[in-house]
């Protein structure tokens, strides 16, 4: 549904959620993140082989991103705030527990329940912002929740610096009790959004079934391009951000930390530029194009695409770094407006559930875009080569997400 944003006003505590949201979503990715920082104190702590550490992640994006559906479904059926501190305070708890782990198979189960609790997050938290942010500031209200999880995940070296300092168990612990205390300041200020007459969202929650989403969304054909669209440029940033340390050192005989530096230090801050700017650009424009959310994300891609493939092609760094900031800037057009753009082709009671499917589909294709970028190497595949695939195949989400826009533009003409 379109809501015209001339006449649109935003309830009460909009923005507010927007910032209490930020903090949740910072929190969300260092406490997931923090255990890549400290791969060492733990090792030295409880015995395990490089590849059990890894077992460690991998159980984490499995659990998180299968349960990712019904998750959302789950805050489609109920209070999108109840589910939000609900995952903040068992994630927390968890995190909390994990610091207590003594042996491997504690330490994996705990991350296997950290990949349930978080699944719940983020559907309910887009989805609790567009609810309060349905106008002109939906994709920038979007934008500022994720620049919380972009500050979150570049914030992560807290955990490494706090395990080589004191303990790794005291990085867990002390950010478990900063959960639970920040949920229960959210316990008393953080409320659903009120629908358009002023009435909650029981009514309509009550109907909600899970199947019955699937089946809705399914039938949506702009939907299954959607999630095309967002399965593979998922794989595209996997392979690109995991593997641009490694392709710094290699192409430029840096060292490791120096090539560290190089590949996030201007990164996050692109990310978030991109974010806000993508959020400002398509909101102003949508007051006079209803398709600007999409339009968006499309320009972005654009300028996304020739950067990649600039960027793997040169031999001087410092074009190097500006393509690929570039690339960073430009291709988050797209994660500030894929709510938005969800908002536009699914049923406004089945966006959580949606977005839980778009997020499952990203996840499971992201890891596996890793892990064959890993095969490519191994059978002597050059980073740069790589890397100019994953130009061509943010070519082909551009056609995507063109069909995209026909469909929609198609429904909306049957609707007359």
């Amino acid at each position: 549904m379109v809501i015209d944003s001339s006449k649109y006003k935003l309830p009460k505590g909009a923005w507010l959620v927007v910032f209490f949201l930020f903090v949740v979503g910072a929190l969300n990715y260092i406490d997931r993140n923090m255990l890549t920082t400290m791969r060492s104190s733990i090792i030295d702590s409880i015995e395990m082989s490089d590849a059990q550490f890894g077992l460690l992640t991998s159980v984490f994006l499995w659990t998180y991103g299968f349960l990712s559906p019904f998750a959302g479904f789950i805050a489609d059926k109920f209070n999108r705030s109840h589910v939000i501190i609900s995952s903040l305070v068992i994630w927390s708890i968890v995190t909390w527990l994990t610091g207590h782990a003594t042996t491997y198979n504690q330490l994996l189960i705990s991350r296997a329940l950290m990949g349930v609790s978080e699944a719940f997050y983020m559907p309910a938290a887009l989805a609790l912002i567009v609810d309060y942010h349905r106008g002109k500031t939906q994709s920038l209200a979007t934008g500022i929740n994720l620049t919380g999880v972009m500050i979150g995940s570049s914030l992560g070296f807290i955990g490494g610096w706090i395990a080589e300092k004191y303990t790794w168990n005291l990085a867990f612990n002390g950010f478990g009790i900063i959960g639970v205390a920040f949920a229960v300041i959210l316990f008393f200020f953080l409320k659903d959004a009120p629908d358009d007459n002023n009435s909650t969202r029981k009514d309509m929650v009550e109907k909600v079934l899970f199947f019955n989403a699937i089946k809705k969304i399914f039938s949506k054909s702009a939907f299954l391009y959607l999630l095309i669209f967002w399965g593979i440029l998922g794989l595209v940033n996997w392979m690109i951000v995991a593997w641009l340390p490694t392709y710094y050192k290699e192409t430029f005989n840096l060292s490791q930390s120096l090539a560290g530096i190089y590949a996030t230090a201007y990164f996050y801050p692109a990310s978030i530029v991109g974010l806000l700017a993508g959020g400002f650009i398509a909101d102003k424009w949508s007051e006079n194009n209803h398709l600007a959310k999409i339009i968006t994300p499309l320009i972005g891609l654009t300028i996304a695409a020739p950067s990649i493939l600039c960027g793997s092609i040169t031999t001087t760094l410092i074009l190097t770094i500006t393509f690929f900031f570039i690339y960073g800037l430009s291709s988050k057009f797209t994660d500030t407006n894929i709510m938005p753009m969800l908002c536009l082709i699914v049923d406004r009671k089945y966006i959580a559930t949606g977005y839980g499917v778009l997020n499952m589909f990203s996840t499971i294709i992201g890891g596996l875009g890793v892990y064959l970028a890993g095969m490519m190497r191994d059978s002597q595949t050059n980073l740069s080569f790589i890397y100019q695939i994953s130009g061509v195949a943010i070519i082909a989400c551009i056609g995507i997400l063109c069909l995209v826009i026909k469909s929609v533009k198609k429904e909306k003409k049957n609707l007359y």
